[in-house]
Order: structure tokens, then sequence, then C-alpha cells
């Protein structure tokens, strides 16, 4: 059986990780990480697919995977959101999700990565409360 990481230790993950890059990937997902939480402090950090951090409020809102050359958010239901600045640059074909590639020395828009990371998280909430409505209530016992 496998067992959770907790969200203290996968915050905890997530530090070394930044610090294990020590370079400017390291400073970008330490940069997207605050603004993540900035945007909706109620973030919960996770750590999934052996090394992945994952940002979840009510479902996971986006990944911050690192690579050799680039920083990636991948937002999980990004094709449902509306982009109005343009972030969204990668993964643009796929039917669900949407990712921002962030190269070394580019400037992140903050005030539209917050209005981004907001309308996944009302996303997911919205979702969650549709379920939530959907699912039958209990029947009572006839006598």
């Amino acid at each position: 059986m496998k067992s959770a990481v907790t969200t203290q230790s996968a915050s905890a993950f997530i530090d070394a990780k930044i610090n294990e890059l020590a370079d400017w990937r390291g400073k970008t997902l330490a940069n997207v990480r605050a603004i993540i939480h900035a945007a909706d402090p109620e973030i919960i950090e996770e750590w999934k697919w052996m090394g992945t951090p994952v940002f979840s409020h009510g479902g996971i809102v986006c990944t911050g995977e690192t690579y050799k050359n680039l920083v990636k958010m991948t937002f999980a239901k990004g094709a449902a959101l509306e982009d109005p600045s343009g972030l969204f640059n990668s993964s643009l074909e796929g039917n669900v999700r949407r990712a921002i590639d962030i190269h070394e020395g580019e400037k992140i828009n903050e005030a539209a990565l917050k209005d981004l990371i907001r309308a996944a998280v009302a996303l997911n909430l919205e979702k969650l409360d549709s379920k939530a409505k959907d699912k039958p209530k209990p029947r009572r016992a006839s006598s």
C-alpha cells in the first residue's frame, strides 16, 4: 500500500528541490511558488509522480516542473480557463491541460498569473460544488 506524502513533508521536498537546483530554475520555481500562495493562501502543496511539485485547492491547480532549459507550470484544467493575457504558451493542442514555459531571464506577469491561478481554483471548487449537488440524497426507509 502506498503511503501519502503529508503536506508538511511535500513542502519540505519542494524546499529541497529549489535548493538543489541552485540556479535560475530554483529561483524561478521559488518565485512561482510565492505567486501561487499569494494568489490563494489556501493552496496545498503536494509531491507526486516521483518528484513533481503539485499545487492544489479543490483538485490540482498546477504543477511546477523543472527541466534543463525551463520551468513549466502545467494547469490541470487549463483548456477550460480564459487566458486574456496569453500566458499559456505550451501544450496548446491538448483538450484539457495548458502550460506556461518560463525560460531563463523571462519576466513573469504576476498579476495575470494570479488571475489564472484564482480562475483555476474557482473552476475546481465549482466542479466540487456541482458534484455535491448531483449526489442522490439518501432515501428514508419506508415503514
